[in-house]
């Protein structure tokens, strides 16, 4: 005998039909990589309205509000609604090694791409190594590498 009944499907439906109108915060998949100089965060929010984006920064902290609104038209019956409205939030440790002052943000094509400047004393330098029997420097071979946690995701 067939079973026409798939319990999975029906607790997915279920699950769908309790959290369908529950206001909260949305996904908002993000990337962030180290770029020479500075970081780079990009953010997906398609159909977002540019005006509703909102960054600001306190302390070390950095945070990414937006609101994206579906319209819906009078006597409309909807067959399937799998996009979301709501609002979205994103907060990022800083650490200490990033200009908070130069941080600028631009969306295109619902990205939303924040650049974050690393400041002068936490970019990667070389260090002299002197000898104790002379007075000369010594160069080290040690590679170029970025200080570590200054952007906790």
């Amino acid at each position: 005998m067939a079973m026409k009944f798939d319990p999975f499907r029906e607790l997915d439906r279920v699950t769908g039909a309790l959290l369908e109108g529950r206001p909260g915060l949305r996904l908002m998949p993000m990337d962030l990589y180290r770029e020479k100089d500075h970081y780079v965060l990009s953010a997906d929010l398609p159909g977002i309205d540019p005006g509703s984006v909102d960054i600001d920064v306190d302390g070390q902290l950095l945070t990414i509000r937006a609101e994206r609104t579906l319209r819906s038209a009078e006597g409309v019956k909807w067959l399937t609604r799998e996009r979301e409205s709501g609002s979205f939030l994103r907060q990022l440790n800083l650490g200490q090694g990033v200009d908070t002052e130069g941080i600028a943000a631009r969306y295109e094509n619902g990205v939303l791409s924040v650049t974050i400047p690393v400041i002068e004393r936490a970019r990667p330098r070389k260090i002299e190594v002197v000898s104790g029997e002379s007075a000369e420097p010594v160069r080290s071979s040690a590679s170029d590498s970025a200080p570590q946690g200054a952007v906790d995701a």
